[in-house]
């Protein structure tokens, strides 16, 4: 139980890593089921291939600072930008291109497993960060009715 737990909190600090860099569509999925490599799954959406690198990066180093040093035991795609997966043994970050996604075969295990709680606090940002380069918007529609 606890194993599982500490894998939770790994993967919520990766959350919170992507989603500082501002990738969208981030879930995690309980796959412990369906997969015997691994417990708990993230999946994460990058808009280009410089952002997926970017997350990848930013993921792997708030999961090596804030949990122990951490380090993933294995990573690939990285130097393709299209996906990057972060094998941490208990845990996966998989962190890939929009386009990409619908092309991605393992959709269709995770999508039927149990959700993992990951509350994301959005903070404010200043607008110092060139990030928002080819955005479609960040939601401020959703308060029509």
């Amino acid at each position: 139980m606890t194993a599982v737990q500490s894998s939770i909190d790994a993967v919520r600090i990766a959350a919170v890593a992507a989603d500082r860099m501002k990738a969208a569509d981030i879930e995690a999925f309980d796959v412990s089921d369906l997969l015997a490599i691994t417990d708990i799954m993230m999946v994460a959406t990058a808009m280009n291939e410089r952002q997926v690198i970017g997350v990848a990066e930013e993921v792997e180093k708030d999961v090596y600072l804030k949990c122990g040093h951490l380090s993933p035991r294995s990573r690939e795609g990285v130097d393709e930008g299209q996906w990057v997966l972060l094998d941490y043994g208990d845990f996966i970050i998989h962190i890939m291109h929009q386009d990409a996604r619908e092309y991605y075969r393992l959709e269709r295990l995770w999508r039927d497993c149990p959700v993992v709680e990951l509350p994301l606090e959005h903070p404010e940002t200043t607008g110092d960060e060139s990030a928002d380069n080819g955005s479609d918007g960040d939601g401020a529609g959703e308060a029509d009715e």
